[in-house]
């Protein structure tokens, strides 16, 4: 779609006007409930919906197929980013009140630094075509990954904090403990940080690493960096409520894993025959409805066994010793 930059610039403010209203109505720290996190996530997906409403009306079906396909697979990857922000946030024994606010402001600082990514995938993209072979490439080589991690209980592991956070934590220093929302508090003469701005650095910087594959996935989908953008901006701004919603279910979606490694291994083989067909190479292209539909069968059935695994095994009787 040919957007202008008044397009760009009015979303960009209803984006922001939407997470000032999130942010006021959680300014306070408290225990989110199911419900709640049910009745905000519902609101999300509405929203959500409604854009691609608007797409519908203002650029058709196509650039609607896409933001939809694109809205659902980052939603699915940003549900397995979840098994890491419960890790971290049981490494940082956040208390369950102050848990929304980093969720909140950690989630905001991944869409800005994902908006730079995306920026610049869109700059790759349009200068260099090649650039389809290695994304796909990468998405394949990533669902391989997947698969492997998914067989060893890769979401068992014990988060460690990554290099630049250890930076910054040498640098600052770190209070000891919580000082309500506080992220800096002033010890002994020194300025310091708190355990709050530590796990809010945390969470986004771990997200931008989610990054790497989820960026070029949804530009397999579509090569228009606003419905990119848009599709990202909708998956990420409901993740705080969809972490307190599925929070205890997470375990039960054992093969959540697999059916993301498929999508992968999917978006990536379409990724490379897209790059075939900019080559010239007369090769069948895989369609946006297609994919759309492909996707969400995929996460259906994943559901589903998950659902039917975890069951069967609460079922199994005890063994007696």
């Amino acid at each position: 779609m040919n957007i202008s930059l008044t397009v760009w610039l009015l979303t960009i403010a209803a984006l922001c006007a939407l997470v000032g209203v999130d942010f006021l109505i959680g300014r306070k720290p408290h225990d989110v409930s199911i419900k709640e996190a049910g009745v905000w996530t519902v609101v999300w997906v509405v929203l959500a919906c409604l854009f691609g409403l608007g797409l519908l009306i203002y650029g058709g079906s196509g650039p609607t197929g896409e933001f939809f396909a694109g809205y659902i697979t980052e939603k699915s990857l940003s549900v397995d980013n979840l098994f890491v922000f419960v890790l971290i946030m049981g490494k940082f024994a956040v208390p369950s009140q102050y848990q929304q606010r980093v969720l909140m402001v950690g989630v905001l600082v991944a869409l800005v630094l994902r908006a730079g990514f995306i920026a610049a995938g869109a700059a790759i993209i349009s200068t260099f075509s090649w650039v389809f072979y290695i994304f796909g490439a990468f998405l394949i080589w990533t669902a391989w990954k997947l698969v492997q991690d998914a067989r060893k209980g890769g979401h068992e592991d014990e988060y460690e904090e990554n290099k630049l956070l250890k930076i910054a934590e040498r640098r600052f220093g770190v209070a000891d403990r919580y000082h309500g929302t506080k992220l800096f508090i002033t010890e002994n003469g020194k300025r310091i940080m708190t355990p709050m701005l530590v796990v809010m650095l945390a969470i986004g910087s771990t997200d931008v690493l989610f990054a790497l594959d989820s960026i070029p996935a949804i530009y397999g989908l579509t090569q228009d960096p606003y419905i990119v953008f848009t599709a990202n901006a909708f998956a990420l701004m409901g993740l705080r409520q969809l972490y307190f919603l599925i929070g205890g279910l997470l375990k039960k979606l054992v093969h959540l894993s697999y059916g993301l490694s498929i999508i992968l291994g999917f978006i990536g083989v379409k990724l490379v025959l897209h790059a075939l067909h900019e080559s010239g190479v007369h090769v069948p292209e895989i369609s946006i409805p297609f994919s759309l539909g492909f996707i969400v069968l995929v996460l259906a059935v994943t559901t589903f066994t998950s659902l039917w695994a975890t069951r069967t095994q609460g079922e199994e009787p005890a063994v007696k010793p």
